[in-house]
Order: C-alpha cells, then sequence, then structure tokens
C-alpha cells in the first residue's frame, strides 16, 4: 500500500475500533470480571476472528474487480453510502448497557477465546461491513493479498490495543459510557458518517 492510503487507513481503522461493538463490549465486560490478563484470551479469539472476517471480504473484493474494471469505484460509493447510514443508526442508537449477569460462572482461558472469536464473526453485518469499508482504500493495481496482509495485520493490532486498553480500565471506563452513552454514541455516529462522505473522494 501507498504510505498516505495506509495512514489514511490507519485513523480509520484506530476510529472503527473505538466505536462500541460487541467486541469491545466483551472486553469491557471480561475486563470487569476476570480481570485484563484472562480478558487478553478474549482479545486473541477477536482478533483471529477479524482477520478471517477481512479474508472473506477481500474474497469477495477481489471475485468482484475481477468482472469489471470499474467495480471498485461503484463499489467505494455504495459502501460510502452503507458508511453513512450505520452512522445515522449510531447516531440514533440508546445508551450502552454493559452491566453484566451477577453470578455468572468463572470461564476457562479456551472458552474465553472462543467467545471473542465469535463475537467477531457471528455477526452477518460484520462482513457487509467490511465489504463497504475496505474497498475505500484497495488500489487495484497492486497485489491484493498484500494489501489483505497490510490492512488485516494494522486492524488486528490496533483492535487487540484498543480492547486490552478497554480491558484494563473497565472499572473507571464503563460507569463513564453508561452515564454518557448517548452523547458517545452521536460522536462515533457522526465520525461512520464523516467517513461514508469522505473516504469514496480519497485518491
Amino acid at each position: 500500500m501507498a504510505l498516505h492510503t495506509w495512514l489514511i487507513y490507519l485513523v480509520a481503522a484506530l476510529g472503527l475500533s473505538l466505536t462500541p461493538g460487541p467486541n469491545s463490549l466483551l472486553a469491557l465486560t471480561h475486563g470487569a470480571l476476570h480481570g485484563h490478563r484472562r480478558t487478553l484470551y478474549t482479545v486473541a479469539g477477536g482478533a483471529c476472528g477479524f482477520v478471517a472476517v477481512i479474508g472473506l471480504s477481500m474474497l469477495g473484493i477481489g471475485a468482484l474487480l475481477q468482472t469489471s474494471a470499474s467495480a471498485l469505484q461503484v463499489l467505494k460509493w455504495v459502501g460510502g453510502a452503507y458508511l453513512v447510514w450505520l452512522g445515522v443508526q449510531l447516531w440514533r442508537a440508546p445508551p450502552l448497557n454493559l452491566q453484566a449477569a451477577p453470578g455468572a460462572p468463572f470461564p476457562r482461558r479456551s472458552q474465553l477465546f472462543r467467545q471473542g472469536l465469535f463475537a467477531a464473526v457471528s455477526n452477518p453485518k460484520a462482513l457487509l461491513f467490511y465489504g463497504a469499508f475496505l474497498p475505500q482504500f484497495i488500489d487495484p493495481a497492486r497485489s491484493l493479498w498484500l494489501q489483505f496482509a497490510v490492512m488485516a495485520g494494522t486492524f488486528a493490532l490496533i483492535e487487540c490495543g484498543v480492547e486490552t486498553l478497554l480491558a484494563r480500565l473497565a472499572h473507571r471506563i464503563r460507569p463513564a459510557l453508561e452515564r454518557l452513552g448517548k452523547r458517545f454514541n452521536r460522536v462515533c455516529g457522526g465520525a461512520f458518517a464523516a467517513m461514508g462522505v469522505a473516504l469514496p473522494l480519497t485518491r
């Protein structure tokens, strides 16, 4: 990838990781319940799941690019519209509810890993999202698989860092997010909508 494209992707991926989603909420809950060290297994499972979903999205994008040279630009605009729609939905979403169930059993490390993995791959919207997000940064003149390795690796590292930080600060962050949840959703929703408008115009 070109350096400036990767830097834009880095900023966008960081913003995406900070947006509330199943894996970030799972890391918060597990961090509060089981401690940040044990939650590392949850984080690792989520990272593996994200790499798998990104890989599936890239397969679909690669197949589309083989059928039409202009398909990538069309995909960028359709994906941008989808990101704007997601931003509107997040703006209107209710405040976060992060209360864990009382008396929950203490899980094994393998269970935590599986929970993180399933949280990343079990949501069909994730595949659709990455199908909209990744084309904004793809250069069809470069190796698709090399770009996949760079984007998947970058996102996995960022997601691991953010989720680990959330797990370490779970007891402090959770009350603030519940108290300011609506405002937080609007900030993240506005960021999604801005990305949806700006990214298709990026060269």
